[in-house]
């Protein structure tokens, strides 16, 4: 059964008045600035907390105002897969209503909070296309258990649902993913690499084909086109921002990061995390 709609959450802040800084320079941003920045990108790349309200809420805003400053701003979005693009086309004409839709993509509270619903509905509203940008799981699972081989050897029908990489990702965001997933083991150990270069596989087939969407809706004119997806992707040009330079170069990106921290400056750690760094306070429990 589909869950019931979830309420949008009571908010303590403007989500346009979050604490916003240059991610280059540490400069104190107002909304505006970030919009006009931001209008003036080919694919702005969102970098969310999942599950974070204000957080949502704000990325939610600045899809809403690049709406309506750009006639042909879309939505791609990591949390919906390329086999559920009809689903959401039928939402988007009015072939199936709310409740359908949510069943039909097995929505729920947890992968369908309300600053997803915003961009969703503010997309209709002005009817702009909506991307549903990832591999679907059944592929992913594949790529980490058998290989990129056994990918290769699907249907063309099968291989129009993803991007094969056509390189590995390197430097600090693949040494940033393996200190993570190793959980304090040696990354570099002969019995946690393998299990790394697996799983790795599998945040690669996300990247690519999540980066063959954008490029593919910058090249249709659509734009901005505005990814939204988890930080970890897009932060200090991680793995989805390098796959889309490689397959269009000179694509203008524009990152905007949120951190689920409070900060009044920009802090050492987050700088160069994106062109700009919002802090929207810790992820409530």
């Amino acid at each position: 059964a589909c869950a019931a709609p979830t309420a949008q959450p009571t908010l303590e802040l403007d989500p346009r008045a979050v604490a916003a800084f240059d991610g280059h320079t540490g400069e104190r941003l107002e909304w505006g600035a970030i919009v006009a920045r931001a209008s003036n990108a080919e694919a702005v790349l969102i970098g969310e907390n999942h599950g974070h309200p204000l957080g949502l809420a704000s990325a939610a805003a600045l899809f809403e105002d690049l709406v309506a400053a750009q006639p042909r701003a879309t939505l791609a979005m990591e949390f919906f897969e390329r086999d559920e693009q009809s689903r959401l086309d039928d939402w988007l004409a009015g072939l199936s209503d709310d409740a359908t839709f949510e069943a039909r993509t097995q929505r729920s509270a947890g992968n369908y909070p309300p600053g997803h619903r915003a961009m969703l509905q503010t997309a209709k509203a002005e009817d702009r296309a909506v991307y549903a940008a990832n591999a679907p799981r059944p592929y992913v699972r594949l790529a980490r258990s058998q290989g990129y081989e056994a990918l290769a050897q699907l249907t063309p029908e099968q291989q129009r649902l993803f991007l094969l990489p056509p390189r590995m990702v390197d430097g600090r965001y693949r040494e940033s993913f393996d200190a993570f997933m190793a959980g304090g083991a040696d990354p570099k150990s002969d019995k946690v690499k393998p299990r790394l270069d697996s799983v790795f596989r599998s945040q690669s087939l996300w990247d690519w084909t999540m980066a063959d969407c954008v490029v593919d809706a910058v090249r249709g004119a659509q734009t901005p086109l505005v990814l939204v997806v988890g930080r970890f992707h897009v932060d200090h040009e991680g793995g989805t921002v390098q796959a889309i330079e490689h397959l269009r170069p000179g694509t203008r990106t524009f990152v905007v990061s949120y951190v689920n921290q409070a900060s009044d400056k920009l802090q050492d750690d987050d700088k160069q995390r994106g062109d700009v760094v919002l802090y929207c306070g810790p992820q409530p429990e």
